[in-house]
């Protein structure tokens, strides 16, 4: 499907959820910001990947997109080549299938996280993640115990070196911490390792 503004987008979306939207930045009657915004607002539709495509390169707006829930962004103009690796990168991590022969059940710190079902609760209260925040923490608890550095995230869920002052990944961090009741200033189930990464408690 396909919109030509957000008002008209944010309609289709409601009456038929799609797979992924990939949406513009810059759009009449309701700019891409407010569009995914109220796409991450609704449980309906809350989990659907959500890709950028913006002419703006400044940091603090790239940072403002993931701070309403995105996945992932790519700078116009673009190669078509790159948008699709993107898109497959994002559908891949959001489906079931990338799951396929790892534990299925992974349990720390008192978050329990079904990999098949994409769900995650705590004391049996179900989570609402995005597909980013679901990916990272996944690979934050699969490696409880261990470190995680900010290379292996970006590496693991955008499949690309990233640069040393992309604070996407601190974003997401920051969402998370939030939905599962951390304590942002003394975090104790996802801890900061300065400098190097996350870390997990065993």
């Amino acid at each position: 499907m396909m919109a030509f503004d957000g008002v008209e987008g944010l309609l289709q979306i409601e009456t038929d959820p799609p797979d992924l939207i990939i949406c513009d930045v810059m759009m009449p009657r309701m700019d891409g910001l407010e569009l995914c915004n109220k796409v991450r607002g609704d449980t309906a539709t809350d989990a659907i990947p959500f890709i950028f495509l913006t002419a703006r390169t400044e940091k603090l707006e790239t940072l403002e997109g993931f701070q309403m829930g995105a996945d992932d962004y790519i700078a116009k103009p673009f190669n078509p080549r790159e948008l699709l690796a993107r898109i497959k990168a994002v559908l891949r991590r959001s489906q079931v299938s990338v799951f396929e022969g790892k534990k299925e059940d992974i349990n720390a710190v008192g978050i329990h996280m079904n990999t098949s079902r994409r769900e995650v609760r705590i004391d049996d209260n179900l989570v609402e993640l995005t597909t980013m925040e679901f990916d990272i923490l996944r690979t934050l608890l699969s490696r409880a115990g261990r470190v995680v550095t900010r290379d292996l995230l970006m590496e693991e869920l955008r499949g690309q070196e990233w640069d040393v002052y992309d604070r996407s990944i601190d974003v997401h961090i920051s969402h998370l911490r939030k939905k599962i009741g951390d304590d942002s200033k003394r975090p104790t189930k996802i801890k900061t390792i300065r400098g190097v990464g996350y870390l997990v408690p065993n």
